[in-house]
């Protein structure tokens, strides 16, 4: 059975969506190579339509990026949860009509499988029981407004399992679902 990863930038105040608010300082070298760690683990992406579509528009241009995230982009199979999209063009990628074909995918043999952004996504994830694992990336700012990665009404039994803290002010901590 395969693990669903959520991976989110956050700000103290728990906001991962706030206008064009993404990660308001650089987290470094330190930063980028737990991502790098990170995405050999996963062989899978899965994403919103509204999220594969804005990284779709941006991330097959990019060709003078040595960090590694546009070629594992490139490469990794993607998944994109939505009732609409017929055709990805971005391959490899297949669609999946909503969290039971999520669901299902877990239910499959293979390793990680995360998710990144896709607001609306890890909502409904998180609501159906399916995440497993958190990997927060939290950033020493306070937006003081915007969307949470848990919506009031969400409680939930975590278990901390790693917490980093790196030069930048960015710590990474890690949570396992207890439930």
């Amino acid at each position: 059975m395969r693990e669903l990863v959520v991976t989110q930038n956050i700000t103290v105040d728990g906001v991962i969506e706030a206008g064009d608010w993404f990660a308001p300082v650089d987290g470094g070298d330190e930063v980028l190579s737990v991502l790098r760690d990170q995405m050999a683990q996963a062989v899978g992406f899965l994403t919103g339509r509204t999220t594969f579509e804005e990284m779709r528009g941006f991330w097959p241009a990019q060709h003078d990026d040595t960090t590694g995230v546009t070629e594992y982009l490139n490469t990794v199979q993607k998944y994109v949860v939505s009732q609409t999209l017929q055709e990805p063009g971005w391959e490899p990628t297949t669609i999946l009509r909503g969290v039971d074909d999520v669901r299902e995918l877990k239910s499959t043999e293979g390793t990680q499988i995360v998710c990144t952004g896709s607001i609306a996504l890890v909502h409904a994830l998180i609501a159906a029981n399916l995440v497993d694992e958190y990997r927060l990336f939290v950033y020493p700012t306070v937006v003081g407004g915007g969307r949470r990665l848990f919506p009031d009404g969400t409680p939930l039994a975590l278990r901390l399992t790693a917490c980093t803290s790196f030069g930048s002010g960015v710590a990474q901590m890690i949570y396992r679902c207890t439930d």
